[in-house]
């Protein structure tokens, strides 16, 4: 194992937990969607936290451990992001846009966007962090279900109750 970074959620989107050494060892508890990620309990740490399949050394199968959801930490020191609205842009990308949420600077760690994406097909889980709006996201037609998203203010305590994002639908094909 290199040094690594445990997540509060399996992606880098997520805020950082704790950090994990080449000595450290972990028992693995569950995976993500894709088996990118696993929630571990490290042996040298009181919590359980997420970390990139890349960065183990892993004996066995990652596909072979469940699949697992986790919460997020949560705060009541801000608010929810407010005024959150989308719209889908002329090349297909879908535009989020939101209020500001005054934060410290000591505080502030931006805003997380989960979404439920189109991507070559297939819905896919997809965190993504962001700083100010608008977040500009890839949200492809092609999809049996439609795509969704929710967000988060994040501060460095957790994340707020998530805002439901009214997701834009793809546009309908004109016929020929």
């Amino acid at each position: 194992m290199e040094q690594a970074n445990c997540r509060y959620g399996p992606g880098t989107a997520y805020l950082y937990e704790w950090g994990l050494f080449p000595a450290n060892r972990v028992t693995v508890l569950g995976r993500n969607q894709e088996a990118t990620w696993v929630y571990v309990d490290p042996w040298n740490y009181l919590d359980y936290c997420w970390v990139s399949v890349k960065v183990l050394e892993f004996d066995g199968d990652v596909s072979s451990v469940p699949q697992i959801r986790t919460l997020l930490p949560y705060t009541e020191f801000y608010y929810p992001p407010q005024n959150v609205r989308a719209s889908r842009l002329p090349t297909g990308e879908v535009m989020v846009n939101w209020d500001l949420i005054p934060m410290s600077l000591d505080d502030n760690r931006g805003y997380l966007i989960e979404g439920w994406l189109c991507q070559d097909g297939q819905l896919r889980f997809t965190p993504l962090q962001f700083w100010t709006p608008p977040a500009i996201i890839v949200d492809e037609p092609g999809c049996t279900q439609a795509s969704s998203a929710r967000i988060y203010t994040a501060e460095k305590h957790g994340y707020t109750q998530w805002i439901a994002i009214n997701w834009p639908a793809h546009p309908t094909p004109t016929p020929q």
